[in-house]
């Protein structure tokens, strides 16, 4: 006799706050039918209520006989709305669910659209399921949801749309279903206990790059007591989307939004920067047709593949490995860390790169200095560098207001191990005997980050306009072009040579 196939567990997840009114009537409204698809239990945490919340929902468990078990617990300490979220998706975790179903127990949200929410993910790919009241034009309205209400939640779910670049129908919905699965791979205990908690969990799947999908439900709106300040909660959600978008823009870091790829031993998720104007359009424009050039720190190579397009002949230096340097002329793998190579021909190099690399460095300023030594006969030869500007107007600000966050890209890129500004890049250059002979600002990348083109053009237009008037306060990046100047020996050696040769004539 074959065994019967097992039943994927479903946790219903009541949260509950002074709910003595409604709970029986929510509890009541679960449908029992839901049993024969999942294993299924309830979980209700109330939220140190001040009313009966706690002993109704023990009277009903023991008054009703249902076909799944019914769990109640009371937090001794109001862990608010997030917080109460937080143990709920704990104990999902902990007891080996495979799906967490939030219901309120207001009664706001119905759960006779528990069957038709869980149905999404038997037929598609997707982590989380949400209920949204928007979807269908007026239903919010005609089920009494406040027209300020209203007003705000479609306000806020475009603002939030715009900065995560997402197309959901609202935000603001308390009616969720999770697999658990999803849940292990965010760090939701590190969000807020507050009501935005809800907003920052999208956050997180937005940034895992999880699939949420929407369900139209049915909106109702009795007499129960709102516990959200409007106005705070706006508030709150523009910050943390605000944050996030900053986060991806490199100039601010918050580890719950940290969600991306962990790879921190190659180099292979740098990417070539060819929208406005870049460290890398900068260098495609600067570099002259025929050019023999030395990429060190070339990564994968899409630098010099770019520039071999100008018949550039490359030299690409790199610690790791990649499938594209192949498609270089000559490829050296050598750490950096470690000094320049030594085992190239520096003579006859028309330009060397240095593109973003020399913050990663240990020690750049003995870097440099043994660069030069190696340029003493090829006075020709101009190095192009580019490096953050820690003196960033964003940067200054956020240590203002005592900031000062690493994160996985941009000025403060976890993998940087020296910060410069104008002033100090220049003096590393001067003191290893390097002339810069020009300095250029660099806007921040708005074309990376924003999905609207036109907003990002408009925005990398004010920042050139700003980096006009001050160079050192509003540009993202520096890019410098410096020259190498003789050494001492090559003076002298050139001071005997001339005398020798005015005596002879």
């Amino acid at each position: 006799m074959s065994n019967p196939i097992k039943k994927l567990r479903l946790l219903i997840f009541i949260v509950a706050y002074n709910a003595e009114k409604t709970i029986a009537h929510v509890l009541s409204r679960i449908p029992t039918s839901i049993c024969e698809i999942y294993e299924v239990e309830v979980l209700i945490i109330d939220d140190a209520s001040t009313d009966a919340t706690f002993t109704k929902s023990n009277q009903f468990k023991l008054s009703h006989s249902y076909p799944f078990p019914i769990t109640i617990f009371k937090n001794p300490v109001n862990q608010g709305y997030g917080g109460n979220q937080k143990v709920g998706y704990h104990y999902a975790i902990q007891f080996k669910f495979d799906y967490v179903a939030l219901i309120h127990g207001d009664g706001q949200y119905a759960p006779e659209c528990l069957t038709e929410l869980m149905h999404l993910f038997s037929i598609k790919a997707v982590d989380a399921v949400f209920g949204s009241r928007m979807i269908k034009s007026g239903n919010a309205l005609r089920g009494g949801m406040p027209l300020y209400k209203y007003i705000g939640n479609r306000i806020l779910s475009w603002f939030e749309n715009a900065m995560l670049d997402t197309d959901f129908s609202e935000f603001h919905s308390g009616y969720r279903i999770y697999s658990v699965l999803a849940l292990k791979q965010i760090p939701f205990d590190l969000n807020t206990n507050d009501f935005h908690f809800d907003t920052e969990i999208i956050v997180q799947f937005v940034a895992r790059g999880l699939k949420i999908l929407e369900c139209p439900i049915p909106t109702y709106y009795g007499d129960e007591i709102c516990h959200v300040n409007g106005i705070k909660y706006a508030k709150d959600v523009v910050y943390t989307v605000v944050k996030y978008k900053a986060q991806k823009l490199g100039i601010f870091y918050d580890r719950r939004f940290d969600l991306g790829s962990t790879k921190t031993e190659s180099n292979a998720h740098y990417e070539l920067k060819l929208d406005g104007i870049s460290p890398h359009t900068v260098t495609l424009v600067t570099i002259e047709k025929g050019s023999r050039v030395i990429d060190l720190g070339c990564g994968p190579g899409y630098m010099g593949s770019a520039l071999q397009k100008k018949s550039c002949f490359i030299t690409g230096v790199d610690q790791f490995t990649h499938i594209h340097q192949t498609a270089l002329n000559e490829f050296v793998q050598h750490n950096l860390s470690e000094g320049p190579p030594v085992n190239i021909d520096y003579r006859n190099i028309d330009y060397i790169l240095l593109l973003d690399v020399i913050e990663h460095l240990q020690s750049p300023e003995i870097f440099v200095e043994q660069l030069h030594k190696l340029l003493d006969n090829s006075p020709g030869t101009k190095l192009l560098v580019s490096t953050g500007n820690i003196g960033f107007i964003i940067i200054r600000f956020m240590l203002l207001i005592g900031q000062f966050n690493y994160g996985k890209r941009g000025i403060l890129d976890i993998t940087h191990t020296r910060l410069f500004t104008f002033s100090s890049l220049r003096r590393l250059f001067n003191q290893a005997n390097f002339e810069v002979i020009e300095e250029q600002g660099i806007p921040v990348p708005f074309g990376l980050a924003l999905k609207n083109k036109t907003i990002g053009k408009f925005l990398n237009w004010v920042n050139l306009k700003l980096i006009i008037i001050s160079p050192s306060l509003f540009s993202y990046q520096m890019y410098f072009t410096v020259i190498p100047k003789k050494s001492l020996s090559t003076l002298l050696k050139n001071a005997v040579t001339n005398s020798e040769d005015l005596l002879l004539n």
